[in-house]
């Protein structure tokens, strides 16, 4: 159910579709005898609107997730293993194609293949199955050990879990595939504003993890001050950390987290 919820009301609540699906009410209404309260919404949609997709909204929501962990400290010794969570890859298209088609957040598979060129010894682990609502047989897993195969990971190094559906199964399937042991130190590769909720899933599924985040969105302070001039970015971004936020607050509500916006351990 919980799954269900996070794919239509989730989806319905992402400022873009929000807004747009306030649009539609609101021309609707200008056919009707509340017309002059559809014109009204109309106006605040358009503002909210044009907040999104050219304030720094966006960059204000994205900011205390990416800095809430700093880059990973290689002083702490080689890793045992290296956890890639899934989302780069376009399942559906790469099937239609039969090759691998990756889109936004690229740079975590990137990422893994240079740890796993520093680290030989580590183990690779991708967790990544569908997110669709309707299940198929497309899974980013079949596709992500031919592109770490070709970015030079041996194969016999990859450990691939396909069946994942979202960040808190990447969570409990990746434990269970590695039964990581006392004292090992994986490491844990994915989006710098989607560590937060990441590291706070693996931790209460026991699975103890160094977060190693890539792919940031947002760069210093100062971009909080910052407009965007194209409006597809700004939304997409306002989109992501909206996305994320909800994902947080969604997960913590269950008792999938221990903290609303988890952080680095105090030592």
């Amino acid at each position: 159910m919980f799954f269900v919820l996070s794919k239509t009301v989730g989806t319905m609540l992402l400022p873009t579709n929000f807004l747009l699906e306030l649009g539609l009410i609101a021309a609707l209404l200008l056919a009707t005898r509340w017309a002059k309260w559809g014109r009204r919404l109309f106006v605040v949609t358009i503002l909210l609107l044009a907040i999104c997709a050219f304030s720094p909204l966006g960059n204000y929501l994205l900011y205390p997730l990416e800095s809430r962990f700093p880059k990973w400290d290689d002083s702490k010794g080689a890793p045992d293993g290296i956890v890639v969570l899934g989302g780069p890859i376009d399942a559906d298209i790469s099937v239609i194609h039969n090759t691998p088609i990756t889109r936004a957040a690229a740079d975590r598979i990137i990422a893994a293949a240079v740890l796993a060129r520093r680290y030989p010894n580590a183990r690779v682990l991708f967790t990544g199955g569908s997110a669709n609502l309707i299940s198929n047989d497309a899974k980013e897993g079949d596709f992500a050990s031919e592109i770490l195969i070709s970015l030079g990971v041996p194969k016999e190094r990859l450990i691939i879990e396909r069946l994942s559906r979202n960040t808190y199964e990447n969570a409990i399937f990746s434990k269970q595939l590695v039964t990581p042991k006392p004292g090992e130190h994986w490491l844990l590769v994915t989006s710098a504003y989607h560590m937060p909720r990441s590291v706070g899933l693996f931790r209460k599924a026991g699975f103890p993890v160094e977060p190693y985040p890539v792919d940031w969105r947002v760069g210093h302070w100062d971009d909080l001050f910052s407009f965007e001039n194209i409006a597809l970015v700004g939304l997409g971004r306002t989109d992501v950390a909206v996305r994320e936020w909800l994902g947080l607050v969604a997960y913590r509500l269950r008792g999938r987290t221990d903290q609303l916006l988890p952080g680095p351990e105090r030592s």
